[in-house]
Parts: structure tokens; sequence; C-alpha cells
């Protein structure tokens, strides 16, 4: 699988290293209004060129995902109206520009380029980009850098923004989504209005919290149709969704060559799978990582914690409570949250939680075909992860056992605690935050491994799939939003509006993203390492259940009613019914 993966990134880079560089559009969009504006100037007798005109305001306006009418591109063109009038039709008759109707009377239009003035521009601003390195080649790279930016020379491959669809969707009432309230949904929230453009229809979204969101998918998919088009999966979910006929298969109604699985990082489009077949595109791999103070560990002298055994020696380093300092924080409270987490502990000590068989690099998840599942929870690793949730319990915060998801990290953003187990997709609170302590201060680490295990980056997140029962009528149209919407363009705009998931090898890559966090940098290398794994939650049918099964038993056992023996021993014993 190593290998494969090796071999997929590989591919992806080479693709990237002959395309042209479309990040040099908005750079060319820039550098010619102001050599117009300056050779308007220096050429007294100079006439304003329509076309010119209204093609930069077209692109300015259409990357900026700003609604644009045939007014402003008139306005725009700085000739008289007659005249821009005449020029904006001819733009639109040799199929520059397409008119898309924006009332059901069909008498009001928006303007939009079409992908052959998208394409002839991305090249033209790659090649005005050359032109402008290659009559500076004089100079030194530092000044060629200042001048043009060093990321829109050609060197650096960029993807490029989502392009309009060349055919608006035609989907009654607008397109229907079902996401996860978390920062990576809520970014593309906040650009519905730029991906309406993209698509041509409305989009509704509605966000739950992760256990109401599958109370809604289930309760969906009871439904004589679908009342949704899309709907975001907790990776765990796929085989439970697949047997109950909650998703359908990908390939029953798109080709699934069209996503580019090979893009994707291997752990995360497995994870998508159940009997050998696509339910879901991911829209976001967030594994689960160590988040800690790179600075506090210089200060320190400690190096970076890649056993359990040197994670504990650190926490208590760190662990001052007079001072309001706490050397650890997790998921510890009832329920799911904690129920991820002793799976994943599990996993880091080497003991997956059913009798999954093994295979390079950690087990086989993919179960739909095996009828001998049990669950293996009460054995000696097991054990060995219930006392090292214990000694995390003398380091962490007094209201550990009530910490789930975001309020692990948001102690660690302000400066309380050194170290947090926590997903890529929560970064944007320290990442984004100038006044966090720990901007620019944290590293990236997989899962300490235990004594029997290895270092682990257990894969989270959410893959987005098209219901069993959405009407046939609508399902041309969804499977083409959900290309749209996991396309790694969209993906890409995702990063550059605050989120820190990027689940395709390209976009990991791409240098602007990779500016904005070296967590990009740092999961593409524990994915080509084979760290990224999905066993740890393996996509059983009846893994939600397990989680609150774990979740309620070892939070009991946290909190000292009862022994680690007899956690796990009850936990095993209403898994095997939960089983059966």
């Amino acid at each position: 699988m190593g290998n494969l993966q090796n071999e997929n990134f590989s591919r992806v880079l080479q693709r990237s290293a002959v395309a042209p560089d479309p990040a040099a559009l908005p750079a060319a969009l820039a550098f010619l209004e102001s050599a117009m504006s300056e050779l308007d100037t220096a050429l007294e007798v100079a006439e304003p060129n329509a076309y010119l005109n209204m093609v930069v305001a077209l692109l300015r306006a259409h990357l900026a995902g700003r609604i644009v009418t045939a007014t402003m591109l008139i306005a725009a063109s700085d000739v008289p109206y007659a005249t821009a009038r005449r020029k904006l039709q001819k733009l639109i008759d040799t199929g520059l520009i397409e008119q898309r109707a924006r009332t059901r009377s069909g008498k009001s239009f928006s303007l939009h380029p079409t992908e052959r003035l998208m394409a002839n521009w991305q090249q033209f601003s790659d090649r005005i980009i050359r032109l402008s390195a290659d009559a500076s080649s004089s100079t030194t790279i530092d000044e060629r850098e200042y001048y043009y930016g060093a990321s829109y020379l050609p060197a650096s491959q960029s993807i490029a923004p989502p392009r309009v669809l060349p055919i608006p969707l035609q989907i009654g009432g607008g397109l229907r989504v079902l996401v996860h309230g978390d920062p990576t949904f809520m970014v593309m929230e906040n650009l519905k209005r730029q991906f309406e453009q993209i698509i041509g229809t409305n989009i509704s979204q509605r966000a739950f919290s992760i256990d109401r969101l599958r109370t809604e998918a289930l309760r969906n998919a009871e439904r004589r149709f679908s009342k949704y088009d899309i709907i975001a999966v907790d990776l765990p979910w796929i085989g439970e969704f697949a047997e109950k006929g909650v998703l359908m298969p990908l390939d029953t109604c798109l080709e699934i060559d069209r996503l580019d699985p090979p893009d994707f990082h291997t752990a995360g489009w497995t994870a998508t799978h159940w009997g050998g077949r696509p339910y879901g595109v991911p829209s976001q791999t967030t594994p689960e990582l160590l988040f800690y103070r790179k600075d506090l560990f210089a200060e320190a002298g400690l190096a970076a914690p890649d056993t359990t055994d040197k994670l504990i020696e650190a926490a208590r380093h760190f662990h001052n409570p007079q001072h309001g300092r706490y050397g650890i924080a997790w998921n510890a409270a009832r329920g799911t949250a904690l129920g991820h987490q002793f799976l994943m502990t599990c996993a880091d000590f080497g003991q997956p939680i059913v009798n999954l068989d093994p295979i390079a690099g950690g087990f086989a998840a993919d179960t739909a075909k095996r009828r001998d599942i049990v669950p293996t929870i009460d054995t000696p690793l097991a054990l060995e992860a219930c006392d090292y949730l214990l000694q995390l319990m003398a380091y962490s915060p007094p209201d550990i056992l009530s910490m789930s998801w975001y309020e692990r990290v948001r102690p660690y953003a302000s400066g309380k605690i050194a170290m947090a187990y926590g997903y890529t997709l929560l970064a944007p609170y320290f990442e984004r935050d100038p006044a966090s302590p720990a901007n620019g201060n944290t590293g990236y680490l997989p899962h300490p491994a235990g004594p029997n295990g290895q270092p682990l980056a257990p894969v989270g997140g959410y893959a987005m799939g098209i219901p069993a029962n959405l009407a046939p009528e609508r399902r041309a149209a969804a499977a083409e939003a959900l290309i749209a919407f996991t396309s790694p363009e969209a993906q890409k705009l995702y990063v550059l509006n605050g989120s820190r998931t990027a689940p395709r090898y390209s976009v990991g890559a791409d240098p602007e993203v990779r500016r904005i966090s070296p967590i990009f940098e740092a999961v593409d290398a524990m994915s080509l390492r084979d760290e990224l794994q999905y066993w740890p939650r393996p996509p059983i049918p009846q893994i939600a259940e397990i989680f609150e099964i774990c979740g309620q038993e070892i939070h009991d056992m946290l909190r000292g009613v009862q022994t680690p023996r007899d956690a796990l021993a009850r936990a095993q014993s209403r898994a095997e019914r939960a089983l059966k």
C-alpha cells in the first residue's frame, strides 16, 4: 500500500508539473490593469479597449464569487453605451461569455466566463508571467519574486479557482445538503453564494452535531423520497449506511474516474468503500493528531513524544495546576466522544476493537463479506490502553471528563495546555488566531505508540454521499454537484477560506496551501509513511453503538466507579449483544 501511495503522489506531482499555472491569473489581471492605466497616461491619444476591459472585469468578479450583470460590464467597458452593448453581444456570440437566467421569467441574466474563456486566459496569464520573468532575468531571484510574486512563477504550480459548470444544474427548489456543523462545512456555508454561481442553482444547507446528524440521516432514509440531495457521513458510518440503504453506491450514478480516485489520500478514499464499492467522496480527511507546543518543548529540552511513555513524561513535566497550566487534553466526555478516543487509544497499543484480519501496515477494515465479526475489547492490550488513559487523567484539566471535540482544543489555543489530541479540522482555533500562544508554535505528530503499537494518525472526517432514496430526476444533478464540491479546485478554496483539511494529494501539494499551514505537508508525509489508517474505527454497521457502549463504560472507569477490568468486561458483553 505504501508503494501505491508513493506512486499516486508522484502522479499528482507529475501532472501538476506540466500544467499551466492557474494561480498566475489574478496576478496577470492586476498587471494588465496597471499596464493599461500606465499606457493611457503615456499615450494621450489611446482609446479604451472595451473587450479587454469587460473581460478583465468579468474574470475579477468571477474569481471573487460576485454576480455580474450586463450593466456592470458595460460600465466597465469605458466606451459609450451603444458601443459597449454591441461589443458585449459579440463576446457572447463568440462563446466567450455565457448568460444565465436569474429569475424564472428569464428576463434577468447574470454573465459568466465560459470554459473556453477561462482556458484561454489561464494560458495567457502563464505566458505573461513568464515573459515578465524573462524580461527581468538580469535581476536577482529575490528581486523577481518581489515584483512578480514567487507563487506565480511557473515553477510553482497551483490549482485553479473553481469553474462555473458549463450547464447550470436543473434541480427543482435548488440543491439541498445535510452536513456536520464543523469548521470545514461552515466554510462551505460561507462560500454558498460562490458555489451557487458555480453550479447555477440555489443551495440550502442544514448543519447538525455529530449525533443529531446520524439521527437525521437515518430518519431521512425512512422517507419515501429523500429530503436532501447530498448528505455528509462520518467515515465510520459507511458500513451501517450502506447496509441499511441510507446511501446509494456512487458507481450507480456517476463515473468514478471523474473523481480522480488516485488523488485522494489512500486511507480516506478506502474508508468510503463498503464491499468494494464507494458510497461517498472524501470531503475532509482529518486525522486525529497530537498537537504539541514546540516552543515549550524546546525551552524544556524535551524531544517531541513518539511513544505513550514519553508523552506521559512530557505531560508530567508541563502539568502545573497551581499556575493554571496542564499537561494534556483529550476527548473524555461521556458517550460518543470518549468512545472514539478509547477506540483510537486501543489502536495506539495495537488492539483493534473487533477481530480484524491483519494486513501490511495494520488491519483490513472492510468487513462487509465477513460474518464472524466479534468484539475484542476485553484484552490485555485494551487493559494497557485503559491504564494509559488513567495516567492521562492525572495530567489533564479538572474538567477533562466533560471535554469533547472542541472543548479540548480551546484551552490548548489559549495556552493553558501543552499538548492536545485533536483533529486537523480544529487547527483554525489557534492557527487563525494571532493572539494564541499556540499560533506558529504547534507541531503535528501521529498518535504516539504504545509498546506493541506503531505511530498512527487515525483517519477521521466526512464523506459526502447521495441518499439511496433520492428521487430519480434529481440524481444526475446531485452527482454533478458532488463532483464540484469535492474537486481539487473546491477543496483548495475551502483551505484558502479557513479549512485545515485536504483529502487530496494535489491540494496538499499546492504551494499556496502549503504556505498557509504546515499541517498539510505533515499529513501528506504521514500518508506516504502509511500512518493514516482507518481501521482504529472500523466501519462496521454497529460502530455507533460500540462508540456509545465504550464511551459509557470507560467514563465510569475514569470516574472511579468501576475498575478497568470490570469496565472492559462490561463493554465486551454489551458489544457482543450488539453484534448478534
